[in-house]
């Protein structure tokens, strides 16, 4: 049975040529599942300027507009043999109206295009896609690159340590979900640990120097990593354990193998109970792709 039986697709429809649409279509279509796709539309502050009637009726006339331009692709849609419904409505507060969206629906997963809000904007406000990984009930699947079409090359970055730990769940829930994504779409799947090895790892032990504590470490985490991927088969051409900070080490790794979705946890932890939520969310704007987070 396919992972996914029912998807939600979040769009603004002001972006009309977003790619969003025709993944979601293709994910759809190659899981069997039905689409709802709904279109939020922010409040527009110049219908404040217009008298109560006219207001009204402005607002009807915009919904109307986006109404028939949305079934018009939701007809297209079907004509591939998709099951899509349809809903335009008006956005009071988007973050909430996105979480009670999916509170309601139950979806399997959440599609959205990624926004990209610059660094400013991150500073003083907490943007949309954040505000989705840390509080969507499900998983969130946010569409980055191309995005037209089905995936051809799924990477599933875990987090390992040296011992068993809360990770050892998480890795199995992102593992599984990566494989039924791959095996849906008939794409390679990857595994990949980014090592980074910090001083907050390490101490004095025993006379040891820091250099023959970071060999014993690394070592370590590469067994726990290649067990990791010998439990589900992972080829030894698709396992990757690379030094570096998980942010760059994910961006360049995308970059360089044409990756199409990164499947990540959405906290987990590192080291010292370090947070790596900050990881899946800095890497929708550094990785050339999609990101789906569990």
């Amino acid at each position: 049975m396919s992972q996914y039986q029912r998807l939600l697709l979040i769009i603004n429809p002001a972006l009309r040529h977003s790619p969003a649409v025709n993944h979601a279509a293709a994910l759809a279509k190659a899981s069997g599942a039905s689409l709802h796709i709904t279109a939020l539309i922010p409040s527009l502050k110049w219908l404040s300027l217009l008298e109560a009637g006219d207001r009204t009726l402005a607002r009807e006339q915009y919904l109307q507009e986006h109404r028939g331009w949305l079934e018009a692709q939701a007809q297209n849609l079907r004509g591939r043999g998709i099951e899509v419904t349809t809903q335009v409505t008006w956005a009071q507060d988007m973050k909430q109206d996105i979480i009670d969206h999916v509170t309601d629906m139950q979806p399997d997963v959440l599609i959205k295009e990624i926004d990209h809000a610059s660094v400013l904007k991150r500073a003083f406000f907490t943007p949309l896609d954040w505000h989705l990984l840390r509080h969507c009930p499900v998983p969130v699947y946010l569409v980055g690159g191309s995005g037209l079409g089905l995936p051809r090359k799924v990477v599933a970055a875990v987090e390992v340590s040296e011992v068993e730990s809360a990770d050892d769940e998480l890795n199995d829930r992102i593992i599984k979900q990566a494989c039924r994504l791959a095996m849906q779409c008939n794409a390679e799947l990857h595994l990949l640990f980014a090592c980074d090895i910090s001083a907050v790892f390490l101490a004095d032990m025993d006379g040891l120097t820091l250099a023959d504590l970071t060999k014993a470490l690394r070592k370590d985490l590469e067994k726990s990593f290649l067990r990791l991927a010998g439990q589900f088969g992972v080829p030894a051409d698709r396992r990757h354990f690379i030094d570096g900070h998980p942010v760059k080490v994910l961006s360049e790794f995308a970059d360089e193998h044409n990756v199409d979705v990164i499947v990540m946890g959405r906290v987990q932890s590192h080291g010292l109970d370090k947070l790596l939520g900050s990881t899946t969310e800095h890497i929708l704007y550094q990785a050339p792709c999609s990101v789906l987070a569990i």
